[in-house]
């Protein structure tokens, strides 16, 4: 342990590895839009008018050349965006930040093969599907156009193993929990084509996804001082967002039966977080939404949207578990920028860059629909002030 401090810097030495790079992502930070430029968007009668605002913004550029802009297409260019931002700050990374930044991008990958793994089963293009992939998980495109073009044979789930599970960076998680599932170390092909049959690829998703975050948080760990103390807290409030949405996810459906949620539901949470052991144990015996809340009501972080759930019961149009834990992690995000000397403000950045790129896509959606009382339901980012229409009663 020692050792991978040194590599990652002390107070007098991470300036000379790593200052440079942090520096860069402080200074994106400015690029956030501001209230007052929410403020000028949300009086926007037209897209037209939406477009003139945002060339005084830092979206100026990405859509100038842009005739007219749309909700995917603002959505688009705001990603691009972002994504030329990140991988600038790549190609200026040394270790361990480098590996840092590569577990940031794990977590896309993933989504994108589960992604092509659907669309195989749905049978669409594979043109269809690339395009719908978040571009920070892309990786090789002749690997990607494989996933959802194998047979329903031998050889085709022979070329899926090899391709998911060898080819790719995330390949090892894949690997882990289909030698957990099969009991021994897979070498048939067909064994995978039984172990992918018997799991539905939500189940399949969620469990990669628990070993990529359990590993992602090992690495933080790992790394000691205040990156290890606010990622840490950054990623056990995701682990504990996840089990959260898994129960609630799971309510009428097989997963909510006795034996599965004792069996197998529970298997599907992190096996860390701010809820970890104890919390977990209660949200596994939860079959309805009151015990979930009742689940969520020791802990003290999550006891107002346990309130808010027992009030609402989940199904009010004002209310969105979902949004009530992007306003959560919006304000963890940004503390991660009051501190110095760490990897959790490189994370936070990619994490608030899809916020104010939801928020974006919702004023335009709202705009495009001529449903302004609903504009103020976005989600302020570094706001100095929170006095929205509508304000508190959602978020997207």
């Amino acid at each position: 342990m020692p050792g991978q401090t040194v590599g990652l810097g002390g107070m007098s030495t991470f300036n000379m590895q790593h200052g440079f790079v942090e520096a860069l992502v402080r200074g994106f930070r400015s690029g956030f839009l501001q209230d007052e430029s929410y403020h000028h968007l949300s009086q926007c009668d037209t897209l037209e008018d939406m477009k003139l605002n945002l060339q005084e913004t830092d979206y100026g550029q990405s859509i100038q050349n842009d005739a007219a802009i749309s909700p995917p297409l603002l959505e688009q260019r705001a990603l691009q965006k972002m994504v030329t931002e990140f991988f600038y700050l790549r190609a200026q990374a040394v270790e361990p930040l480098a590996t840092f930044l590569d577990y940031i991008t794990y977590e896309y990958m993933i989504e994108n093969i589960m992604l092509l793994l659907r669309g195989t089963i749905s049978g669409r293009s594979a043109n269809d599907l690339l395009a719908q992939c978040h571009p920070l998980g892309i990786f090789s495109e002749s690997t990607m156009r494989q996933i959802p073009g194998f047979d329903a044979s031998p050889r085709g789930y022979s070329d899926l193993y090899e391709t998911v599970l060898v080819d790719t960076p995330v390949g090892v998680y894949f690997q882990r929990y289909i030698d957990t599932q099969a009991k021994t170390k897979i070498t048939v092909a067909s064994d995978v084509r039984g172990v992918l049959e018997e799991v539905q690829l939500e189940i399949l998703k969620h469990s990669i996804m628990k070993l990529y975050l359990e590993d992602f948080y090992a690495f933080c760990v790992s790394l000691g001082g205040e990156t290890a103390e606010i990622m840490g807290g950054l990623l056990r409030a995701r682990a504990d967002r996840n089990a959260i949405n898994i129960t609630l996810n799971s309510f009428n459906t097989p997963l909510n039966e006795p034996a599965m949620r004792d069996n197998y539901r529970k298997n599907l949470y992190p096996s860390f977080g701010d809820m970890y052991p104890e919390g977990t144990e209660l949200l596994q015996r939860a079959d309805d939404e009151a015990k979930l809340a009742q689940a969520l009501q020791p802990f003290a972080i999550y006891r107002p949207i346990a309130e808010r759930f027992s009030h609402t019961g989940g199904a009010h149009d004002d209310f969105s578990v979902d949004d009530e834990f992007y306003r959560h992690e919006v304000k963890l995000y940004e503390l991660a920028f009051e501190s110095q000397m760490h990897f959790g403000c490189f994370y936070a950045y990619v994490k608030l860059k899809e916020q104010e790129i939801r928020n974006l896509v919702w004023i335009s959606e709202c705009i495009l629909q001529r449903r302004k009382d609903q504009i103020g339901k976005y989600v302020p980012i570094f706001s100095k002030a929170d006095n929205r229409p509508g304000a508190g009663k959602g978020g997207h």
